[in-house]
């Protein structure tokens, strides 16, 4: 089991019930913060992985939640402040793809995207950031990118631009926060081997294959190696990075057309 260097916070996860989020809101648990989940699943649902978080010794509570409805999002931290405390650290992960370019994507499927992948994570980002600042409170927001935000793939253009969006909102709230001691930071994943992925490869047989053979070290990423990387941006010991992208692409992001 990880140190438990996480005692007396409280994560809140949004898409929590997704594989990358919960192995998120696992790590978070194993380093002993008490746990918010996030999803539009049922609490049905969600029971397992309640299960699972109170296992691990603390305290674990579900809320179904639309994060695209800022007013929802600000019930959802408040009904968490109420029974685990504030939040203080800050995970907004839930995600949507469609696949389509430019040509084909319909204007209801570009703003359902766009309204889940970024207006979703800003209204988790400032309305739980918010709050910290107004009890005066340090904490730590890291966001759940992608490698997409800067490379572009044409059949999935509503989630690079929702990603390349969420890229540059970082920055800003790192900057905007940093005198309040909140760090901002993103990770971004190249190729997992879970969620919106894997269900995408599990459609196509030979494609998850394909993909790893692009990967310049040859090797596709699992939900736990993306969990570990967040809860590395929530130790307390982080205390200067801001306002960065932790890339782990396996080198996808070094590979251009001519070299390809």
């Amino acid at each position: 089991m990880s140190e438990r260097t996480l005692i007396k916070q409280v994560a809140i996860i949004s898409g929590g019930l997704g594989d990358i989020g919960r192995a998120i809101a696992l790590e978070l648990a194993r380093r002993g913060a008490d746990i918010a989940v996030g999803d539009v699943r049922s609490d049905d649902d969600a029971a397992a992985t309640l299960r699972l978080l109170r296992e691990l010794g603390v305290r674990a509570r579900y809320d179904r939640v639309d994060v695209s409805d800022a007013a929802a999002v600000a019930q959802w931290i408040a009904n968490v402040e109420t029974e685990l405390g504030p939040p203080t650290l800050i995970i907004p992960n839930a995600a949507r793809v469609t696949i389509a370019g430019s040509q084909a994507i319909t204007p209801e499927e570009w703003s359902k995207e766009l309204r889940i992948n970024l207006d979703g994570a800003f209204h988790l980002a400032q309305a739980a950031t918010k709050r910290l600042v107004e009890l005066n409170r340090p904490g730590r927001v890291v966001f759940v990118g992608s490698w997409a935000a800067h490379a572009p793939h044409p059949n999935i253009v509503a989630y690079c631009a929702a990603k390349a969006g969420l890229r540059m909102l970082c920055k800003c709230m790192a900057l905007e926060l940093a005198k309040h001691q909140i760090l901002v930071n993103e990770v971004a994943p190249g190729y997992v081997d879970a969620g919106l992925s894997a269900q995408l490869w599990a459609r196509n047989p030979g494609s998850r294959e394909k993909a790893a053979e692009r990967v310049p070290t040859g090797n596709l990423i699992d939900a736990a190696e993306v969990a570990r990387q967040v809860a590395h941006l929530c130790e307390p010991d982080n205390r200067h990075m801001t306002g960065s992208v932790l890339l782990m692409d396996g080198g996808l992001s070094l590979v251009t057309p001519a070299n390809r």
